[in-house]
């Protein structure tokens, strides 16, 4: 991935909080021949000194055949992206850019028996349903719990390298970046406004410094 050393976030407690809450993730193997593809909602958990990824794909894809034959994955997490104009910088006649975070993570997947998937699927729904919602996984009748079980698979992905780009103009100086935070927050889009959350919190670190 693109990765300079001024845009890699080294605060893993961040990098941690930022896969948490961007965990409807691709995950990509490789058939022998060409790349393949899912993009499935996980949990992501920390077990002593790894990065621990649990969810669920559906049987006998072309993904699921690949990854039995190679558990060498790829995972990428996707976050809040936006252009960022060279006419709010301080310098000028210089290029245009777009700031985005980024995290992609190498590991080995291993996929699950039948009891073990329903676990996975518990848990998964709990982080969104509360135990009293209608939609509740325990609310669910246990016949179509079986049989809805019968098409997927549950996987864990245990994370055995991470890079990581939060791009967020830290290569400019604190004006330009002051300027872009303002101009990005008067604009009504979202991924330009967790942008701005993000080069503001990184503003007040250098305060701090």
């Amino acid at each position: 991935m693109y990765n300079l050393p001024h845009f890699s976030e080294e605060n893993q407690d961040r990098v941690f909080d930022f896969m948490r809450k961007n965990s409807f993730v691709n995950i990509v193997g490789f058939d022998g021949q060409y790349p393949v593809a899912t993009h499935v909602p996980v949990t992501v958990a920390r077990e002593e000194a790894h990065f621990v990824l649990t969810g669920h794909m559906m049987r006998r894809t072309s993904h699921h055949k690949a990854m039995e034959n190679n558990e060498n994955v790829l995972v990428i997490f996707n976050g809040p992206h936006c252009y960022v104009s060279a006419s709010w910088y301080v310098e000028k006649n210089v290029a245009s850019t777009w700031n985005y975070i980024d995290v992609q993570a190498q590991g080995k997947i291993q996929f699950y028996d039948t009891e073990t998937t329903k676990g996975i699927i518990e848990n998964l729904t709990g982080q969104y349903e509360s135990p009293d919602s209608e939609a509740a996984f325990g609310r669910l009748p246990p016949e179509y719990v079986d049989r809805l079980v019968r098409a997927i698979v549950g996987f864990r992905v245990t994370v055995t390298a991470i890079e990581n780009v939060f791009k967020l103009s830290q290569n400019r100086d604190k004006i330009s970046r002051e300027n872009i935070i303002s101009q990005l927050l008067s604009q009504g889009d979202a991924g330009a406004h967790a942008i701005a959350a993000a080069m503001e919190e990184r503003l007040s670190d250098d305060v701090r410094l």
